[in-house]
């Protein structure tokens, strides 16, 4: 999983009230150079379209931005607007961020029709505690030449996963050419989870890792690579250099799919190979991972209202636009994403198929935001090890890691 980098804002006076003129808000969010260009255009534009408040920003390093935040909201001094994603009920459980509700309805912001399915996405205890701001869809990423010479059809939406593995055998040439490239990443394996009707955590707040349906999921995950051995081993991807995994495997051509983001669109946009991107295949069901981020409000804020007009701004279409100018990320409004900026992007140098993603956004899952994140992650990753790695059974991995989300949030509903 890529690792985050992280801007702040500090606060922008002593008393924590954002300014001494009591306009300015203070804002935190993350990633890098390109992020923070992004995100200064869109504030530029909000405050161009107003005159009354103004927004400040300040770059913290990746690894620091959740202890800094954290720290700054202990001090009573946390910024008005801040960037959260999977973490962001460990905040609202711990009443660090402020439920939008009443904001929400003041502003007449219809969440569905702006975002789709991701709408309530970071929600808790059935209040909403962020505004989707970035939510692109994990998409499948196919290498056209290797697909023609196989004479193999490109993937689309309607792909069941028994397409999906005929394709992966037909495509895999052993010791050289393997037809995917895995899904040992839980965005990945858990979207087959989702699209076997399961669920990582079920609608009654209770830890579902061992039903038969994400058993099931987990077990043809694996089998990819260690019985049909169309997915490159833990070994395979090791002799293709350090460093190795699906995205510059892919990109080597070594792999003939690849399921992903947005982010490695730019990193190809000059490969000497064809390649186009598609939907994610479909199981009983059709679901995929999205990767995104919303917008919050700390409780430290003194202009909530104010905060709150900033945020709809920046998430309304003139401002997310600029996402997609900058090559940044994929927008979470919906109309942003079938746009003609965000389908023929001016930076594209070649033809890339972007509606793939409005196309996903219809059956986006909806993560298990839990407060516990961060331990259920653990949970996996402290389990799933030598499985990914040498193959195993997948229905005894996921009995301890259930018994393990159990000690951590309870077998009952929540």
């Amino acid at each position: 999983m890529a690792v985050l980098s992280m801007i702040s804002l500090a606060a922008c006076s002593s008393d924590g009230d954002g300014g001494s003129d009591g306009s300015t808000l203070s804002m935190v969010v993350w990633g890098g150079d390109v992020d923070k260009a992004a995100y200064q255009e869109r504030i530029d534009l909000f405050e161009a379209s107003q005159d009354e408040i103004k927004i400040k920003l300040q770059l913290i390093p990746g690894d620091k931005y959740e202890q800094k935040v954290q720290t700054m909201i202990a001090g009573g001094d946390g910024p008005d607007i801040m960037q959260v994603a999977e973490g962001v009920n460990v905040y609202s459980s711990k009443n660090q961020i402020i439920p939008l509700d009443e904001l929400i309805a003041d502003a007449g912001l219809d969440l569905e029709e702006r975002f789709g399915p991701v709408g309530s996405l970071y929600s808790y205890e059935d209040s909403v505690y962020a505004i989707p701001d970035r939510s692109g869809a994990m998409i499948v990423y196919y290498n056209k030449d290797l697909f023609d010479a196989a004479g193999v059809e490109y993937p689309t939406a309607e792909w069941t996963t028994e397409d999906a593995q005929a394709a992966m055998e037909k495509l895999t040439i052993p010791g050289q050419q393997w037809g995917f490239g895995g899904a040992g990443w839980w965005p990945q394996w858990w979207s087959f989870a989702y699209q076997n009707g399961g669920a990582i955590i079920d609608d009654e707040g209770r830890p579902a890792a061992n039903s038969p349906e994400v058993v099931d999921a987990l077990q043809w995950a694996n089998d990819l690579v260690h019985v049909h051995k169309v997915v490159p081993s833990t070994s395979d991807y090791a002799d293709m250099g350090p460093d190795m995994g699906g995205d510059p495997a892919f990109a080597a051509q070594k792999v003939a799919m690849n399921t992903t983001g947005f982010w490695a669109i730019n990193t190809l946009l000059e490969a000497d190979f064809n390649w186009d991107i598609a939907p994610m295949w479909h199981d009983e069901e059709q679901a995929v991972a999205a990767f995104g981020s919303g917008l919050a409000i700390s409780r430290d804020s003194k202009k909530s209202e104010q905060a709150f007009q900033a945020i709809d701004f920046l998430t309304d279409a003139e401002a997310q636009t600029v996402i997609i100018d900058k090559a940044q990320d994929v927008p979470a409004n919906l109309a942003v994403q079938s746009s003609e900026a965000f389908l023929k992007p001016e930076w594209a140098t070649r033809e890339v198929n972007m509606a793939a993603f409005g196309e996903s956004s219809a059956f986006v899952f909806r993560s298990p935001l839990i407060p516990e994140w961060n331990e259920m992650q653990a949970a996996f990753a402290d389990n799933l090890g030598t499985f990914w790695n040498q193959g195993g059974d997948a229905a005894e991995q996921l009995t301890l890691i259930q018994g393990k989300l159990e000690s951590v949030l309870g077998s009952s509903s929540r």
